[in-house]
């Protein structure tokens, strides 16, 4: 905001921010300032209008991108104006929403969506035209990582020399998945999760939350309100992460003097497979965490625990001393490997039955 209001507006930026933490908002808030020249309460000198128009996310000069893939709607060589509806519904209900919130609302669960060289044309078609209100005309690119290389190459050009009044706002969680040439013409932001505090006076103010309720979610959702969201209004998994991690780690545990055991590692990596790949990457997470957890219950920080899987026969405190100094680094290794070939499109099941053997030999390393 500080840059517009002296004039100096970057013509390209790039919002790094983890899930939750309210860059698609920021970017939102942003370009209202720079097409309605004010803030959202500021109605005065005819500005009124312009702020109805961003009050739905619909000002002809505000311009969206974001990943999608075909559906049962749209067949083949799909682009963002294909979803316009839904993506104005999704962003209206909950703007911290995560991508696999997203890929859910458009029914593409078991696909990865990208930003294509359709996109990529579609944006310069835009941009090429004068703004509809004479202004500024601004390109709010979601999830940039998922613009494949095709794309990206399309824009380049564009991006370091934009049309007269154009701005770019890209917005990503993952600033390692985007190329070279795209970083070196951005101006980089970097966002933290939002603080305990932050989102305890949401939690209130916006939600109704119980201020006891609401200090118990914001402890746990460490600094993702989209996660807030879910815990405050108890929307569950849809799949048995919990679980899942708790059969994977006995099997690991056992397969290491029982070698028939590994049929049940095999068994664990077909199920695992058969889901979509953002679940896949999801559930990594989540057992990463999950690790997290038990080694900090090893080091006797329980006050800095907030996950307890409630599966039966379980209990973190005896799985913890399993995870110590000598074996987290190559667990997480190994998980964030497995997050990176998946998003690559391996072959799930290989990938998850060489990820489960390695782990029966790193669980019995010794503190």
């Amino acid at each position: 905001m500080y840059s517009a209001r002296n004039g100096r507006i970057p013509h390209a930026q790039l919002f790094i921010a983890p899930e939750g933490t309210g860059a698609l908002p920021m970017a939102i808030a942003y370009a209202q300032y720079i097409i309605c020249q004010n803030k959202a309460d500021d109605n005065e000198g005819g500005k009124e209008s312009c702020n109805l128009k961003f009050k739905d996310f619909q000002h002809p000069d505000l311009h969206f991108v974001f990943p999608v893939a075909s559906n049962e709607e749209v067949k083949s060589a799909p682009v963002s104006d294909d979803f316009l509806s839904t993506w104005f519904e999704f962003i209206k209900n909950n703007p911290y929403a995560s991508l696999n919130d997203w890929y859910e609302a458009i029914e593409i669960q078991k696909k990865q969506g990208n930003i294509s060289v359709h996109e990529a044309g579609n944006i310069l078609k835009k941009l090429s035209l004068k703004s509809f209100e004479g202004g500024y005309k601004i390109m709010i690119i979601w999830m940039a990582e998922k613009m494949n290389t095709e794309a990206a190459n399309k824009l380049l050009k564009l991006l370091e020399e934009p049309t007269e009044k154009t701005v770019f706002i890209l917005i990503a969680e993952d600033e390692k998945a985007i190329l070279q040439t795209i970083l070196s013409r951005c101006q980089l932001l970097h966002f933290n999760g939002l603080s305990e505090n932050d989102m305890i006076q949401g939690l209130i103010e916006m939600e109704n939350c119980d201020e006891v309720d609401a200090h118990s979610i914001a402890k746990q959702a460490q600094g993702n309100y989209n996660k807030a969201l879910k815990l405050r209004y108890n929307v569950t998994e849809e799949y048995p992460f919990d679980e899942w991690f708790v059969s994977w780690v006995r099997s690991a545990f056992k397969a290491n003097k029982n070698a028939r055991v590994v049929s049940d590692l095999v068994k664990w990596s077909d199920e695992i497979s058969a889901i979509g790949r953002e679940k896949q990457k999801q559930f990594l997470n989540h057992c990463m965490e999950l690790f997290r957890q038990a080694l900090l219950l090893n080091y006797n920080a329980p006050e800095l625990v907030y996950i307890h899987p409630k599966v039966e026969g379980f209990k973190l405190e005896n799985f913890a001393p399993f995870v110590n100094e000598n074996n987290i680094l190559d667990i997480f290794k190994e998980l964030e490997d497995a997050i990176y070939h998946i998003e690559r499109n391996g072959n799930a099941k290989v990938i998850l039955t060489d990820l489960s053997i390695k782990l029966t030999r790193l669980i019995h390393k010794k503190s």
